[in-house]
């Protein structure tokens, strides 16, 4: 009998490796594009915070369409949402390839974008549902790992595309994601679950209030803003009305998940300038081409990807506190550095982003497993997806303040160890995240800073 069914179980293990190299491919997609922004800028006549939209659409569609797709699992088996997603993203692919508008661009980052929401969507699903809570650190740590890994890689790529071809070609390389469709439909079990309601409206009113928010960065005029202010009270009175709101409200009356993903959402955006900033830096203060731009990001996600499973063990072994406070001291001495030598050498650029990466590796498998941790079984899965999806916004929102203090510049330097000629713009920004990130820290330190596990006894024996 045992010998019957055991072929039945999902190999775990095989799931968590497929979907770290699809999770490498799906955000290498979200940033191989940032190197060529200078190129598509001048292409399409267009200003850096406009042109900055091929990377903000990409995330918040990744975003929205994450939670949906979680909610779809509810009711369809994860095999054929995953061949949906990845038939959609190959569609995108096409369309992007063939762009010879801007708008084509954008509907092809958008078509990518909903495909490729899926792949968070499962890598939520998958080491919930198939790990144990003592192993769930390491499971997530390999996801992690393949989303740091995609991250760091993807300018890498990016560079060795566009030092051949046009950027276009971009549009091509993510298709290699196709090749695990097969070990999905082959390892995926056919659990489906009893259905749900999907809140439509509350979805699109989430998205609108975030896209309207963007224009009112990136284009100017405070209709816009205005706008996101009244879509976004809409989408505050949705979810507290709706029977199956697209955001559960009693999920913040847990403290220590509310400020989760607050922190959640800071780290995301602080993260983010690490790959979406750091080229047109170098493009802008060291004259770098695309292709060698790239390649100064090699030494940072090489050693990405020699440390993520270190990353997910040290969460299982020594703690979460442990690894986020020290993910703290590589972020705020990426900064610093970044700040004191922007414009200086981009071999010590390339030193800078080391830190920078294992850092937000290390804090993503760090604030995962401490949110898993602190809810309730039965509001994990939901719990995860709306960290997911708060991550991801917040990662297209600040795409878009990058790109518009880019444009701003910046007359006055803030640092005065920089010494560097039109270098104050980019010096500033690195000094503002080192003070976020140092509030980050605090933050944490003040939540979950005391023995976080009698927090979780607490509110365990509470439950029951």
């Amino acid at each position: 009998m045992n010998e019957h069914q055991q072929p039945q179980q999902p190999p775990a293990e095989k799931l968590i490796r497929i979907l770290a190299f699809t999770m490498i491919l799906s955000s290498m997609s979200a940033t191989m594009f940032n190197i060529v922004l200078p190129e598509i800028s001048q292409e399409f006549r267009l200003s850096f915070a406009q042109v900055s939209w091929v990377s903000s659409i990409y995330m918040l569609i990744y975003a929205i369409g994450s939670v949906l797709y979680g909610k779809l699992a509810d009711t369809y088996k994860l095999k054929n949402l995953v061949t949906f997603g990845l038939l959609l993203f190959f569609v995108g692919s096409i369309t992007g390839l063939a762009a010879q508008a801007y708008w084509m661009v954008l509907l092809g980052r958008i078509l990518q974008a909903a495909g490729a929401a899926v792949i968070p969507a499962i890598a939520m699903i998958i080491p919930v549902r198939y790990f144990p809570a003592e192993n769930r650190g390491r499971a997530l740590g390999i996801t992690a790992t393949g989303l740091a890994i995609g991250n760091a890689v993807g300018p890498v790529v990016s560079a060795l595309v566009v030092s051949t071809f046009h950027w276009r070609w971009l549009f091509f390389i993510p298709l290699l994601i196709l090749v695990t469709l097969p070990l999905y439909r082959k390892y995926l079990g056919n659990e489906q679950g009893q259905g749900a309601r999907i809140d439509w409206l509350g979805g699109g009113l989430l998205a609108g209030t975030v896209a309207l928010l963007l224009l009112a960065v990136t284009q100017g005029g405070w209709i816009f803003g205005l706008g996101s202010l009244i879509l976004f009270l809409a989408f505050l009175l949705r979810i507290r009305s709706a029977k199956a709101p697209f955001v559960q409200p009693r999920l913040f009356r847990n403290p220590s998940y509310t400020v989760g993903l607050v922190l959640g959402m800071f780290i995301m955006s602080v993260g983010y300038a690490l790959p979406f900033l750091t080229p047109q830096l170098l493009s802008d203060l060291n004259g770098l081409a695309p292709g060698w731009i790239g390649f100064v990001m090699v030494p940072g996600a090489v050693v990405t990807a020699m440390l993520g499973g270190r990353g997910g063990k040290l969460a299982d072994t020594k703690g979460t506190r442990y690894l986020f406070y020290a993910a703290s001291t590589l972020l705020l001495l990426c900064f610093a550095l970044l700040s004191t030598f922007a414009g200086v050498s981009p071999l010590l650029i390339a030193l800078f982003l080391i830190f920078g990466n294992v850092g937000i590796m290390f804090m993503q498998i760090s604030l995962s497993k401490t949110i898993s941790l602190s809810l309730p079984k039965e509001q994990t899965g939901v719990g995860m997806g709306l960290f997911s999806l708060l991550n991801f916004l917040s990662g297209a929102i600040a795409t878009g303040v990058y790109g518009k203090a880019v444009d701003l510049g910046a007359g006055t330097r803030w640092n005065p160890l920089n010494m560097v000629q039109g270098a104050s713009t980019y010096s500033n920004i690195y000094i503002v995240l080192a003070a976020l990130q140092a509030g980050i820290l605090l933050l944490f330190m003040l939540q979950f800073g005391r023995t976080a596990r009698h927090k979780l006894q607490v509110q365990t024996t509470g439950s029951k």
